[in-house]
């Protein structure tokens, strides 16, 4: 249960960015002790940063927290759109998959399919896909220094370059209400164009967390992909109608 409430007051912070301890306290419904003591563990951690009356996520030095400990945040909608995602492919198909930890889901329910095959530029995804017994192919490449969980570079970028995937599944950090996608690793973006270009069908997946938040580099707009899959109710968030793109999952 402690373990939980860390887990919630993070992902809390990763959404609003800043929060003050009688905020936390009254949306969990914890002690401003409790909210205290869970705080301080999670600054011991590196994963946050106390400010005066309240805390923010640590984004200094170029933090990002591990892939392991990504994929338990917001795993429960992160699950259900890769469920929602995966009734786009049909048996042989041949799909990009990038290393995100949205896509990563994706990868642990493609068993059903017959004769399909993967490529992924993820190092954990790619280990699952091992597990599960799905053909799959790795990008090659060399380790992302930013994300250590990705490979990147000129090596991945051949080797999507030389292939073509009936869809292609990929996430970023952010989309603005003016429908562009923006992510915080610019060479994994390289490698997702090149995926988005060589894809007959382009899929956006996007948990809550990724509205309203601002990162550095542009990836693309809503105008270049045929799907996005959310979690929340999004047909009203645009400046532009992209109805016909968004598949809700409330």
């Amino acid at each position: 249960m402690s373990e939980k409430v860390e887990k919630g007051i993070l992902e809390f912070l990763t959404k609003k960015q800043y929060a003050g301890v009688d905020d936390i306290a009254t949306y969990f419904s914890i002690s401003g002790a409790t909210v205290r003591r869970k705080l301080t563990l999670l600054e011991e951690k590196g994963l946050i940063e106390r400010t005066r009356g309240g805390a923010k996520i640590n984004d200094t030095n170029n933090f990002y927290p591990s892939f392991s400990f990504r994929t338990h945040q917001n795993s429960l909608e992160k699950k259900k759109i890769a469920l929602a995602g995966i009734k786009l492919i049909k048996n042989g198909d041949l799909v990009f998959i990038d290393g995100s930890t949205s896509c990563f889901f994706i990868a642990d329910y493609l068993s059903e399919f017959n004769n399909i095959k993967v490529v992924t530029n993820g190092i954990d995804t790619l280990s699952l896909l091992s597990k599960n017994k799905i053909n799959a192919y790795s990008t090659g490449g060399e380790v992302s220094e930013a994300n250590r969980s990705c490979l990147v570079g000129q090596i991945a970028h051949d080797t999507i370059n030389n292939m073509h995937a009936d869809v292609v599944f990929f996430s970023a950090q952010s989309v603005g209400a003016n429908g562009e996608i923006y992510d915080c690793f610019e060479h994994e973006n390289y490698l997702r164009r090149q995926m988005m270009k060589n894809a007959n069908k382009k899929v956006f997946l996007c948990d809550g967390t990724k509205l309203n938040r601002s990162s550095p580099f542009k990836l693309c707009n809503m105008d270049d992909i045929d799907y996005i899959i959310c979690n929340e109710s999004i047909k009203g968030y645009f400046e532009k109608d992209y109805s016909d793109k968004i598949i809700c999952i409330e």
